[in-house]
């Protein structure tokens, strides 16, 4: 609780920040600002309480992922001084709209309340649809913001729909109590398809397949940072926020619930296949690096929904694959808006010879990549070798054969990039060295290699 009143207050600091013109000073102002949240929020792990009738609930759970978020925002804010640099008169808005997007992703995770859950949702929403859209003279940012706009508001009216149908069949929004009732015999007709809504508007969120649609187009159209923000921040929110949401409601299989979650992981594996295999395949045919990255992310959307499996797979494996996954794509969107920078697009053909002009650039953005892929020593082969692990001792031997496949179509795509940093000559020499995009960049990597060699670290943390 403590955690989120000082991310809205950092956030309205922000704000004050433009009104008193010292704009200069926002970035290091909110980066300092970040890390004394981190330090509260370490503070209050491992606690257990309840804070307004149970709207917000703080636990491991909530602590560890979002210390997560807040790791992840520093790096993005850290990078927004060099990305927003020919906008300063509105570089504390762009940091405050991401410092807000945080206290939404904060609400999602630590939500006790349904009303608390949505309201949550609405904030990191609102916050990506100007963001998608902030570049405001380039028509593609523009197409961007609208189509975004339009399909997370379909979504969120979708989820609130189900919410209204759980309340008329519980009579409640506290999701403590709906866990207790769902586990009786006797449920309104219009409890499961309340949940049914709901689980359908977050998928929207976290573009599995097939309501996937969106995702390449606004990854595209969106300035470089904010698809930074959507590949990483914003789409490990919504992953543990559908845990959290999943687990609330009973979906998740245990020996309370059996009958009551088995249509629900049909339905996972379903998507699950779906989103790895489509998001795969797609990726091998595209040009644009933004796109490829967007139908990766769909690819390893279906890789995390298989911790909804079971019980059995912790949610420190959930825990462990957004944390590689998510810094991996810091590291690769840093060295993105190194190399994009003064282009007119993201296609691959910026990237030929980066390897001879940048070598150290193009060995943090060949490790991110390989991360991706799931190749050692990089901390996401050692995600997908504990999902997997665990995923076959809960039975879903074939579900794991797929994904084992699917893994190896990644590496076309991700291979693409690499051979074009090394095997072509480069088509320009590239100037300056902006140290904080060096900074994220290296510290990213340094910390996905880090995970890699210790894991525990990660996930002991949800024992």
């Amino acid at each position: 609780m403590n955690t989120l009143i000082a991310i809205t207050g950092l956030g309205i600091f922000c704000l004050l920040f433009e009104i008193l013109n010292f704009r200069k000073g926002i970035v290091p102002f909110t980066i300092l600002g970040l890390l004394g949240v981190l330090a509260l929020n370490y503070y209050e792990f491992g606690s257990t309480a309840s804070y307004y009738n149970n709207m917000i609930a703080v636990s491991k759970f909530s602590t560890a992922f979002s210390s997560l978020f807040i790791i992840l925002t520093i790096f993005l804010v850290a990078l927004s001084h060099n990305f927003y640099e020919n906008h300063q008169t509105k570089i504390s808005d762009y940091v405050a709209i991401k410092v807000f997007l945080l206290a939404g992703g904060v609400a999602m995770v630590s939500f006790g309340n349904l009303a608390m859950f949505f309201l949550g949702i609405e904030i990191l929403s609102i916050a990506l649809y100007v963001l998608a859209a902030s570049d405001r003279l380039n028509i593609k940012s523009n197409e961007a913001g609208m189509k975004y706009f339009l399909m997370g508001s379909f979504a969120s009216g979708i989820i609130l729909f189900g919410i209204c149908l759980i309340y008329g069949a519980m009579g409640t929004f506290d999701i403590t109590e709906i866990h207790d009732s769902a586990l009786s015999a006797e449920l309104p007709i219009w409890f499961p398809i309340g949940m049914i809504l709901m689980v359908i508007g977050m998928f929207f969120k976290i573009a599995a397949v097939p309501f996937h649609f969106w995702a390449p187009d606004v990854y595209e159209g969106s300035p470089a940072l904010t698809t930074a923000l959507m590949s990483t921040l914003a789409k490990v929110i919504a992953i543990a926020t559908l845990y959290k949401l999943a687990s609330g409601l009973n979906l998740i299989p245990s020996l309370e619930n059996q009958d009551l979650s088995y249509t629900f992981i049909n339905v996972v594996i379903t998507i699950s296949i779906a989103s790895m295999t489509v998001g795969n395949i797609m990726a091998l045919r595209q040009i644009n690096v933004k796109r490829m990255l967007a139908f990766s992310g769909i690819s390893h959307a279906g890789f995390m929904l298989m911790t909804f499996l079971s019980i059995s797979i912790s949610a420190g494996v959930l825990l462990y694959y957004t944390a590689a996954y998510a810094l991996a794509g810091i590291a690769a969107f840093s060295v993105i808006l190194y190399v994009c920078k003064n282009q007119d697009n993201e296609d691959v053909t910026n990237f030929h010879g980066l390897g001879k002009t940048n070598p150290l650039l193009a060995a943090i953005l060949t490790g991110s990549l390989l991360s991706m892929a799931g190749i050692p020593i990089f901390s996401g082969f050692f995600a997908k070798l504990f999902l997997f692990d665990q995923a076959i001792q809960a039975g879903y031997v074939i579900l794991v054969i797929v994904a084992v496949i699917n893994s190896i179509i990644s590496v076309g795509y991700y291979f693409k990039l690499i051979l074009a940093m090394y095997s072509k000559e480069p088509n320009e020499e590239r100037t300056g060295k902006p140290f904080l995009i060096y900074a994220v960049a290296v510290i990213s990597i340094g910390l996905n290699i880090a995970l890699g060699l210790f894991p525990s670290l990660v996930l002991d943390l949800l024992k």
